[in-house]
């Protein structure tokens, strides 16, 4: 899946702002796995302009798991653009390194949305290291 501007295609990670109003701390979220689904997509950092894609394991699609009893994921998932995780750097809280990708949040309001952008205040993202 592709994103677009009036300009045409762009990159969700490279070309979405962080802040939609950096003022009011609201942030811009790039929504991957959409709430109450479970297609596992990812920010494909490999291919040009970055595509939203299934991800695919041993050759097979991947699904997060369900949350019983709801269908997939209770909560909108996705990334911040503009972030990225470096593999190299250890990072001393966590005693973890970066994973290779942007930073991962849930946005844990009640809209619905599909897979791109979402605008949220900062008190609706819960973030991931």
């Amino acid at each position: 899946m592709s994103q677009e501007d009036e300009n045409g295609p762009i990159s969700p990670l490279h070309d979405i702002p962080l802040f939609a109003d950096e003022g009011q701390k609201t942030f811009n979220m790039v929504v991957e796995i959409p709430r109450w689904t479970n297609a596992k997509m990812e920010i494909n950092l490999k291919e040009v302009l970055n595509p939203i894609k299934q991800d695919i394991k041993k050759g097979k699609l991947r699904f997060v798991a369900n949350c019983f009893p709801h269908h997939g994921y209770i909560w909108n998932y996705g990334a911040i653009p503009q972030t990225w995780e470096n593999p190299e750097i250890l990072d001393e809280s966590t005693g973890c390194k970066g994973d290779n990708d942007p930073i991962d949040v849930m946005e844990i309001g009640y809209r619905d949305n599909t897979n791109g952008l979402e605008t949220c205040p900062e008190d609706q993202l819960e973030y991931f290291s």
